[in-house]
């Protein structure tokens, strides 16, 4: 079931726009750092924890279930962007060599956290069970392939795969013409 517009602005949010779609389920950490435009759907138990940076959803994207988006860096979702179903994006990370401790239960002072924005422009698509880690941008067109790990940006229009994710190809550009279409009406 999807919140009222009245259980909408209960939720504290930065701002939310228009014909806004959220789940009674979904969950929300820092709504003051998280901003939602127009035409947006976020689904079942997605969780939303905004850090310092916040979170800013723009028009036209749907985050599927299970999705998160965690961390202290700024994530930015543009325009017809979207994700599949448990995607994942950091823009906060542990330091994992061993040198350091980690989690959020240990003072700050012993463990090495590194925090960077994560960008997804226009018409991106992560698919299903992907990740995105901190200091990420991927340019207007791309698409993730399903259980891929970023850890790079990605120029404009390409599909990426894999772990960690390569350019598979380049993906079609019909994407403009399309959106233009559908903003004339």
């Amino acid at each position: 079931m999807f919140l009222s517009k009245s259980q909408l602005n209960k939720l504290n949010l930065k701002s939310v726009g228009n014909n806004v779609k959220i789940s009674d389920k979904a969950t929300f950490y820092n709504p003051t750092n998280i901003e939602i435009g127009d035409n947006v759907r976020i689904d079942d138990y997605c969780i939303l924890s905004a850090g310092e940076g916040g979170i800013k959803i723009e028009n036209y994207v749907h985050i599927a279930v299970f999705c998160s988006i965690i961390g202290n860096g700024r994530v930015v979702m543009e325009d017809f962007s979207g994700l599949s179903s448990r995607v994942s994006i950091y823009s906060s990370n542990d330091d994992y060599s061993g040198n350091f401790l980690t989690n959020p239960t240990v003072p700050s002072e012993h463990t090495n956290v590194s925090h960077g924005d994560v960008h997804l422009k226009k018409h991106v698509i992560v698919g299903a069970g992907s990740v995105i880690l901190p200091n990420v941008v991927l340019e207007e067109g791309v698409a993730v392939g399903s259980l891929s790990l970023v850890t790079k940006s990605v120029d404009e229009y390409k599909i990426v795969v894999g772990n960690p994710a390569k350019v598979l190809k380049d993906r079609k550009r019909n994407l403009k013409e399309l959106e233009w279409k559908l903003l004339e009406k």
